[in-house]
């Protein structure tokens, strides 16, 4: 059952210190229309220039998913993508006055409040989700990341996480579900160890940061000097190590809170696909390097198939039209007749099948040993489903012949082989007039564009 795309109902502003920058940054989710996803709006620079929340704009993920389109800059933008994906939103703006969004707690709780307030409504598109049929996968062989995408009912989301060191050691999390988000994993927050959170400091990052928005688990020895310079950049009198190696005035959510962010990590990359995902995805030791290169592998798999446009038809539903049928209204006759059966027809459109078997008279010399059909008869096959279109629309098409007038932009994708079974789909590019069909025609086999044409022909009635 097709569900609709959301937006939300009312704009709502949140206000906090970005973590690395430590700017001040007002951040405002507002409506957008159908068919827009997620986008940032810098309202602090001229023209407000919007940066969509593209793979494709990844720039940058050392501390953070950035983004940068024509010299303007996001930056870590996985915490709020992650709560608009985690509340089924489709379509939203997200307006900043700086380049970083509020760390907030260092989790995606507070966004998902806000958007909650907002109020989700239901638009009148229909969402666009891409449905995983095999497994697509990513790894980086230095590090040993990995991502695994695989067919799954509904978006699920696996990560197991490994550091190597004693103090936080091996963790799994799991998301059966995306409507699960908000409970399961929108409140796990940040977390660095002691050492990272040490060359941060000495490099002038995370201006923002206080121990209410990071876990900092301590993987070293605390040392004085690491001690005051801890105090005076968290703004505490006193610093201390708990006894399951974390820094006080924080206390876990969960055991494994870490993998849980994690998770909330790689929902919030894969954002950027752009489409939603039906699948289930599988990370091991992830990171917003190996989740935004597969993200951009994702999204150029989508679009190549988009560009296709593979239709899906149940070849096992009793035909519009057999083959008793369609030589009852096409003059063509064994072994030229290329066209089995008749899917749909309508006043715009057709679509036929062809099963292509080794009995075919062309593969005797086409070739002997090496049998492809012909691509010249793949384009005939094509044109006699543009007939039946054609001829549809006379009251006694058998007193009619169809014939060529034209044929432009012909291209042949693969090679056809005995046993494939192809599907033609013929589109109408302009009204029938005068017996003359115009037609955008594609020919799909094993799940792939074949071959492709715009067919001219027209129709005349035998004297």
């Amino acid at each position: 059952m097709s569900k609709k795309q959301t937006t939300i109902k009312t704009e709502i502003t949140l206000s906090g210190v970005g973590l690395h920058t430590g700017n001040d940054v007002t951040m405002t989710f507002k409506p957008a229309p159908e068919n827009n996803g997620f986008a940032f709006v810098r309202v602090d620079l001229e023209g407000k220039p919007t940066i969509e929340a593209r793979a494709e704009y990844v720039t940058n993920t050392q501390r953070g998913t950035n983004l940068e389109k024509n010299g303007v800059q996001i930056q870590t933008s996985e915490h709020v993508l992650a709560a608009a994906v985690g509340l089924g939103i489709d379509n939203l703006i997200i307006e900043m006055n700086a380049s970083e969004p509020p760390i907030m707690d260092g989790s995606s709780k507070y966004f998902i409040d806000a958007l909650e307030k907002a109020e989700i409504v239901e638009q009148t598109a229909e969402v666009r989700e891409y449905v995983v049929k095999e497994i697509i996968s990513y790894k980086d062989e230095t590090t040993g990341s990995e991502i695994i995408l695989m067919p799954a009912d509904e978006y699920q989301v696996t990560t197991m996480v490994d550091f190597g060191t004693k103090i936080l050691g091996t963790q799994n999390a799991t998301l059966n579900s995306i409507s699960d988000f908000k409970e399961e994993v929108s409140q796990a927050r940040t977390f660095s160890f002691l050492h990272e959170i040490e060359m941060l400091l000495e490099n002038d990052l995370i201006k923002g940061g206080d121990l209410n928005n990071a876990i900092v688990y301590v993987d070293k020895e605390l040392s004085d000097e690491t001690m005051q310079r801890l105090k005076k950049a968290f703004k505490k009198d006193k610093i201390s190590v708990k006894s399951n190696g974390i820094l006080d005035n924080l206390t876990l959510h969960w055991a494994n809170e870490a993998a849980r962010h994690k998770l909330l990590d790689v929902v919030g990359d894969l954002a950027l696909v752009g489409t939603k995902i039906r699948g289930k995805v599988i990370a091991n030791k992830p990171g917003h390097a190996v989740n935004t290169l597969f993200a951009k592998k994702l999204a150029k798999i989508i679009k190549q198939e988009k560009r296709n446009n593979v239709p899906v038809y149940d070849l096992n539903q009793e035909p519009l039209m057999d083959i008793h049928k369609i030589m009852s209204i096409l003059p063509h006759r064994p072994p030229f007749l290329l066209v089995d059966r008749i899917i749909e027809l309508s006043d715009t459109h057709v679509v036929g099948m062809k099963n292509v078997t080794m009995n075919e008279n062309f593969f005797v010399g086409h070739f002997p040993g090496a049998p492809v059909m012909p691509g010249v008869l793949q384009v005939e096959a094509m044109a006699q489903c543009g007939g039946i279109l054609v001829l549809s629309t006379v009251p006694d098409p058998e007193n009619y012949l169809t014939y060529f007038m034209k044929m432009d932009n012909v291209k042949f994708k693969q090679k056809v082989l005995p046993g494939d079974t192809l599907i033609f789909k013929a589109d109408l590019i302009a009204p029938i007039r005068r017996g003359i069909c115009h037609m955008q025609s594609y020919g799909y086999a094993n799940g792939k564009l074949v071959c492709e044409a715009q067919l001219m022909a027209q129709i005349s009635k035998v004297k």
